[in-house]
């Protein structure tokens, strides 16, 4: 013999059922403040204001920069790299 129930609840029916705190006031209220520093911090991602904050915080800054980056194109060439099994000479 097989018995099936279905039970119709929703979600909040089903929580109040199960004695289960009702969170959504407090996610609410968590959204809404990711959603406002959101907001305020978009500026900040700007392409233009971040180089602009990198770079202005030091004159060495591009400098340093572009020594960063040729570095890593060296390292992603192979440049400057003794093959296996050779020795320096000198």
């Amino acid at each position: 013999m097989k018995i099936s129930i279905d039970v119709d609840l929703t979600p909040e029916e089903a929580r109040r059922f199960l004695g289960l705190p009702d969170l959504e006031p407090m996610q609410q209220a968590i959204l809404k403040d990711v959603q406002d520093r959101l907001q305020k911090n978009i500026a900040r991602v700007d392409p233009d204001s971040l180089f602009k904050t990198w770079f202005s915080l030091a004159p060495q800054g591009l400098e340093q920069f572009q020594k960063m980056m040729g570095s890593l194109a060296t390292m992603a060439t192979g440049g400057g790299r003794r093959p296996p099994g050779k020795k320096s000479e000198g």
